[in-house]
């Protein structure tokens, strides 16, 4: 009885700069970080024309992370589960590229966490200027 081959299970890693390489309408790949397990890579190209906001906006960040842009659009569940059907891995990052992912979420945290404090004090200037135009105006 022979034994079937060793398939490993693990998930294909892309650095980078393989990532990059695939920037056009024929070869169009993306990183992401909207699932669990960190960033995948995605092989979009054959969804470019299927995508209900056009192939453009895919091709704007070909080769590129695009979780900022899916993110900001507020993609739907449907959405998500579509994107997984294209999932061809996961992207390696170095230790200077955590670095940098977990600075610039908590800077996003923090910038979001500000934004909230600005809302007080922007309505005491609004009406601050009111009641200076109502008192000059008497």
């Amino acid at each position: 009885k022979i034994a079937a081959p060793y398939v490993s299970m693990a998930p294909k890693e892309f650095t980078k700069s393989e990532v990059e390489k695939h920037n056009t309408e024929e070869d169009c790949w993306v990183s992401m970080s909207v699932e669990e397990g960190g960033p995948h890579v995605y092989d979009i190209s054959k969804y470019l024309d299927e995508h209900p906001g056009g192939a453009e906006v895919l091709l704007d960040v070909a080769g590129q992370d695009a979780t900022d842009q899916f993110e900001d659009i507020g993609h739907s569940g449907d959405a998500r589960k579509e994107l997984a059907n294209y999932k061809i891995g996961t992207l390696k990052l170095s230790e200077e590229d955590i670095k940098k992912m977990q600075a610039e979420k908590e800077a996003k945290k923090l910038a979001a966490k500000n934004a909230g404090n600005m809302v007080p004090i922007i309505a005491v200037i609004v009406i601050a200027v009111a009641v200076g135009y109502y008192v000059m105006n008497q």
